[in-house]
C-alpha cells in the first residue's frame, strides 16, 4: 500500500460552525464521508497529509485509503469535492466518496495538451473550450489525465470529445460531439493567377 495515498481521519461527534472553526484552529479540516449504502459520516483530516496525497496521485481522482475513524479504517475513498477559502486559498472543507473498488463510477477527468498545432504556427489561434470530460470506470481505472496531441490540428480544425483515446473499460460520458480544442482563424487566401 502506498503510504503516500493513506489519510488519516477521525470521526467529529459534533458538528457546526464552532466546531469546524475549532477544528481549523487546531490544523485540521472538517470532511464529511458519504457513499452507497451508509449514511453521511462527520469526519475531520489533516490538509496537508491530503494534499500530500493528490500531488502523489491522479489528482481530485486520486483513490484514497482511510485509515481510522472506526468502520471507515480501511475504506476507498475519492475526493467528491474540495471547499477553499476564497482569500486565504485553504482548504475549508471535503467531502469524500467511499468506493466500491468493483463498482463503476462516474468522474470527470482533466484534457491535458500535448504538442502545439499546426493551425496556431501558420496564425491561427487555439480555443481550448473543455477543460475536462466526465467518464464512468471501476476506481482503479481512472485515468490521472487524458492526452491530447494537437501536433497536427490545422486551422479551422478541431478536436471532438468522440476522438479522446480512452483505455479499455473507460467509458465516456460527455457528448462525443462537443468540440474540446479547435484552431480559429482563416486560411491566407492566394493570389488570383495571371491568365
Amino acid at each position: 500500500m502506498d503510504q503516500q495515498r493513506v489519510v488519516n481521519i477521525e470521526i467529529r461527534e459534533q458538528t457546526g460552525k464552532g466546531v469546524s472553526r475549532q477544528l481549523r484552529s487546531k490544523g485540521l479540516v472538517p470532511a464529511v464521508v458519504y457513499g452507497k449504502g451508509i449514511d453521511p459520516v462527520p469526519v475531520s483530516l489533516n490538509p496537508k497529509e491530503l494534499v500530500a496525497a493528490i500531488a502523489a496521485g491522479g489528482g481530485q481522482n486520486t483513490l484514497l485509503t482511510l485509515k481510522g475513524g472506526g468502520s471507515l479504517d480501511g475504506n476507498m475513498a475519492i475526493i467528491a469535492d474540495m471547499f477553499l477559502d476564497p482569500l486565504k486559498n485553504t482548504l475549508r472543507h471535503v467531502d469524500l466518496h467511499r468506493v466500491n473498488l468493483a463498482e463503476k463510477v462516474r468522474v470527470e477527468v482533466k484534457i491535458n495538451l500535448m504538442g502545439t498545432a499546426a493551425g496556431v504556427k501558420e496564425g491561427g489561434l487555439l480555443d481550448f473550450t473543455m477543460h475536462a470530460v466526465e467518464i464512468e470506470c471501476l476506481p482503479t481505472q481512472i485515468p490521472e489525465h487524458i492526452d491530447v496531441d494537437i501536433t497536427d490540428l490545422a486551422l479551422g480544425h478541431s478536436v471532438h470529445v468522440g476522438d479522446l483515446q480512452l483505455a479499455s473499460g473507460v467509458k465516456l460520458l460527455t457528448d462525443p460531439r462537443a468540440s474540446v480544442v479547435s484552431v480559429l482563424g482563416k486560411a491566407k487566401e492566394e493570389a488570383p493567377s495571371a491568365e
